[in-house]
């Protein structure tokens, strides 16, 4: 759990010095650097100070781009010798707000905000690799990644290989070979909640000399910090947890600094080779803390351009000061919730880590404090009739696609995000007719449980 404000901030609340990050003032970081978690959330990237009206909280810069001193400042610009606002396409004053906090909070060198989860991947990824490369997986990822690795990378000529069980590393390092450039992993996988031992993998990318690449959007940096545990670079959907109130698509990449891009054993063209003779690679202009993140924002980011609108980054910002505080609320719930499912006679079997007895409980000890998000699955007996009589059931909380809500909501992800998928391969992925995903909100438990109990109830008349 995140620290509580006053209190000496832990290793992993410390957040590497920000005045390398554009535009932050050197010191704001170095006052901020050390503080609290609660603290970072609502202050980091504050640019408040520098409104001539006196705004307390950051304005909407609703600008697609912005003017130059001189010939001279727009060549600069241009050619990456100086670092500033340009084109929103890659770089705007409200989004960097929520950029400097997020990589505060997952303790990284720089973050990018773009306009959706998919596109924090995929830009990372294209960043990584080209025609020819190679990816090795975790099995248990979300769905519409999934979607985007075999489909759209697959078109791009980039092959993505999933191991069979996520806790065996030699499966990892069988599958790594001379084309491979990173490992991709989630924290808490959904809708099964088998959660991932990140160090473990993250020696494999050590041995290997490869990033690793985490997606942290469940357990958020309230929760855990790949960083702290060998991972290099952590993604995003800041449309769930960050930004909290389902009003909002957006990404997030956070650099971790750590990689040695340099002394790599495999190539990373576009963070280490010169575009030209006379220009220097992003490695050489901003040095190996934030090779990465510039290679990023200034080659897949800007080429493709998934950019997040102003507003939304706004909001995103905006949801971030209260983020320690929501989830505690959400895994509570989830908490609650997921062992009073486990008393239940309708119920065949409930996928929360964070439960005795499920396989993966020691690594929600180890990693999350005993908790594993508020976003899991539970089986019905009965199957598809059982699950589609509770579904249409229920009433407070929400029969909707999305997770990270302070709604509560639930899915049936056989007929929907893995609708797609083969039989074969939902059942390789316990996804089966009777699984109901939900992700639990904020709201008031007795009531979400009232839902959860008429609800059931139904399903019992429909299947008896």
């Amino acid at each position: 759990m995140s620290q509580q404000s006053g209190s000496a901030p832990a290793p992993g609340d410390r957040v590497p010095g920000s005045p390398g990050v554009p535009g932050t003032p050197a010191a704001a970081g170095a006052m901020l650097g050390t503080k609290g978690f609660e603290t970072r959330q609502i202050h980091v990237g504050d640019i408040s100070a520098e409104d001539p009206f006196g705004a307390r909280i950051p304005p909407i810069y609703a600008s697609n781009a912005f003017r130059f001193d001189s010939l001279e400042h727009a060549r600069r610009r241009f050619a990456n010798e100086e670092e500033g606002q340009l084109y929103s396409r890659h770089l705007n004053p409200t989004t960097q707000v929520a950029e400097r906090r997020i990589a505060s909070l997952e303790g990284g060198s720089e973050a990018i905000v773009v306009a959706s989860g998919q596109a924090a991947v995929s830009s990372v990824l294209l960043t990584l690799a080209e025609a020819g490369d190679h990816i090795v997986s975790a099995p248990s990822i979300y769905s519409g990644t999934q979607i985007q690795f075999n489909r759209a990378l697959r078109r791009t000529g980039i092959e993505v290989e999933y191991v069979s069980d996520p806790h065996d590393p030699q499966q990892y390092r069988a599958l790594i070979r001379p084309q491979t450039k990173a490992l991709f992993v989630e924290t808490i996988p959904n809708p099964k909640n088998d959660v991932v031992d990140i160090a473990a993998v993250g020696e494999i990318a050590r041995e290997h000399g490869l990033p690793l690449v985490v997606d942290n959007t469940i357990a958020t940096p309230v929760f855990v910090r790949p960083l702290e545990h060998g991972a290099h670079i952590v993604v995003h959907s800041a449309s769930k947890y960050l930004a909290g109130h389902g009003a909002v698509i957006a990404g997030a990449i956070v650099d971790g600094g750590t990689f040695d891009w340099a002394g790599a054993s495999r190539r990373y063209p576009l963070v280490t080779d010169r575009p030209g003779p006379d220009s220097p690679s992003h490695l050489e202009r901003v040095g190996a803390r934030r090779a990465f993140a510039a290679a990023a924002r200034f080659t897949s980011v800007n080429d493709f351009g998934p950019a997040v609108s102003s507003f939304n980054a706004f909001l995103l910002q905006q949801g971030m000061e209260t983020l320690s505080l929501r989830m505690e609320r959400h895994a509570a719930n989830a908490a609650a919730i997921a062992r009073w499912l486990t008393g239940r006679a309708e119920v065949e079997s409930v996928d929360y880590a964070a439960l005795p007895g499920n396989p993966n409980h020691g690594i929600a000890q180890r990693y999350f404090d005993g908790h594993s998000g508020a976003v899991f699955s539970f089986t019905l007996k009965g199957g598809r009739p059982a699950a589609e009589a509770f579904f249409d059931s229920l009433q407070l909380i929400s029969k909707m696609t999305n997770i990270g809500d302070v709604r509560s909501m639930a899915l049936h992800p056989a007929t929907t995000t893995h609708g797609g998928f083969t039989e074969e391969h939902r059942q390789r992925l316990g996804i089966g007719q009777g699984l109901i995903r939900l992700s639990i909100g904020i709201e008031t438990l007795d009531d979400l449980l009232a839902d959860l109990d008429q609800a059931l109830g139904k399903a019992t008349a429909a299947t008896s």
